[in-house]
Order: C-alpha cells, then structure tokens, then sequence
C-alpha cells in the first residue's frame, strides 16, 4: 500500500484557477454574475479575489467607467491577480485581509466573496465590513459549499461517512456556512432578495482528487487515527476502479444593502 494517498497539495492559485474552469463552477458564477446586475459605471468589490479569476469578467460589465477593486491578503494571489488583470486599468488590486477591508465607507455598487467565508476566522464581522464598504442600495452575491453535504460513492458506506465526516468536522473551518448564508446575511442587516443551491458533480476520480483533497484528506484522517489505514487505503484505491460520483451543494445568496 502507498504512504501517500493521492495527488499532493496544490499550489493555490493554480488550485483556484483550476476549479474556476470547471464547467459547474463557470455556471454558478455567470449566475451570479447576472444576478448582481453589474452595469457600465459601477464599483465593484471582489473581496478575498485570488489570482484574480472573476476579475476580467467584472471590469468588462464595468466598462472604462467604472472600477473593479480586488482585495486579498496573500501576495502570492495578489501577484497573479495583478499578472492578470495588468491590461485592464479599471481594476485595482489591493492587499488587505477580509475582516478589515482597505476601502472607504460607501465605496462599491455591488460586491462579491466566493468561497471566502468558509475559510474566515469570522464571517459575521466579514459581513459587516461587506456593508461599511458598500452603498446604499447595493447588491451583494455570496457563494459558498456546505461541506456536511458532500457524498462520495463507495461500495463502502461506512468509510465514505468516515471520510466527509471528518471533511466537514476537522478540514474546514466554517464547513456549514452555505445553509447558513441567508441567516448571516440578514443578521448583518442586509436584505435577501434570493437564496439558490447548485450540485457540482463530479465524475472523474483525479479530477475529484485533486478538486476535493480526496487522497490528502484520508491521509490526514488516518494520521489522526480518525479511520483504520488500511481500511482507508482500500477505500480510496477502489474509487479509481469503476464509475465515479461524488457531489456536494453550493449555496449562492444575493442580497441587498
């Protein structure tokens, strides 16, 4: 049996890029997209942006007289957020963390965070700061995964809940905030104006791998004595032996300042 399981860490920005390209993942985001009614002239806020995928996207809706800010606290990110965007002047990255925001009051028609908050060591206090840095009026699109949701076809049941147990328990942080989106955001005093779910499926077991931490993950849990070794190794040797399934639901919430 192998030491490692599966593909090893992935480098973020390549990571966030990848998954990006995804065909379910461009669906949810032009949705989103449209839903935020992005118009010439408007400022809007990409906030925790990464390398800066969904940046050329709004300054096209923006056009030359608006202003698409992206903020993220990472430099690697930042520098491949700034690689990207270098021909656009109307997009303005800059380095700041999400519970702080480093823009004025009042300053975005619309604003974004895409898979952020599960990540966040507060998301309520990343929501205020959402709404300190938008205007009134403003529409605000959130979108992120509720972890206890994901399924992972395996002849056996009992490994696979072992293992998405452990996923949302123990490998992300705020693993349920997409059920809990309408909640926050309403506590932060936004209004919702619509709540919508979405079922990524994926179908190929290295592209699960890499996408979903499949191999990293149950090696991990094994460390910990969380599942049996060889138990989980045969689990996740018998995925790349027939049809592959897994899935998980993806919560998109606008709402309005």
């Amino acid at each position: 049996m192998p030491t490692t399981l599966g593909t090893p860490s992935p480098d973020q920005a390549a990571y966030m890029l990848r998954a990006a390209a995804d065909g379910a993942s461009r669906a949810y985001k032009q949705q989103l997209l449209d839903l935020l009614d992005v118009r010439p002239g408007h400022t809007v806020l990409d906030v925790g942006c990464g390398p800066g995928t969904d940046l050329p996207s709004l300054a096209e809706r923006v056009g030359d007289g608006g202003t698409v800010i992206g903020v993220d606290r990472d430099p690697a990110m930042l520098d491949r957020a700034r690689q990207r965007t270098a021909h656009l002047p109307v997009v303005d990255v800059r380095e700041g963390d999400a519970h702080a925001l480093p823009v004025e009051p009042g300053t975005a028609d619309r604003a974004r965070i895409d898979r952020v908050l599960m990540h966040v060591a507060d998301p309520e206090g990343v929501l205020a700061q959402l709404r300190t840095a938008t205007r009134h009026g403003a529409l605000i699109g959130l979108a992120e995964p509720d972890w206890d949701t994901l399924v992972v076809d395996a002849e056996d049941l009992d490994t696979s809940r072992a293992f998405t147990r452990y996923t949302a328990s123990e490998v992300v942080r705020n693993a349920t905030i997409g059920r809990g989106l309408a909640r926050h955001a309403s506590r932060a005093g936004f209004a919702v104006e619509a709540v919508l779910a979405t079922t990524p499926v994926f179908r190929d077991f290295a592209d699960a791998d890499h996408m979903l931490g499949l191999g990293r993950n149950m090696q991990r849990a094994i460390g910990e004595g969380r599942i049996d070794a060889a138990r989980g190794r045969q689990w996740f040797t018998s995925l790349s032996e027939g049809p592959f399934f897994a899935s998980f639901t993806l919560v998109t919430v606008v709402c309005s300042r």
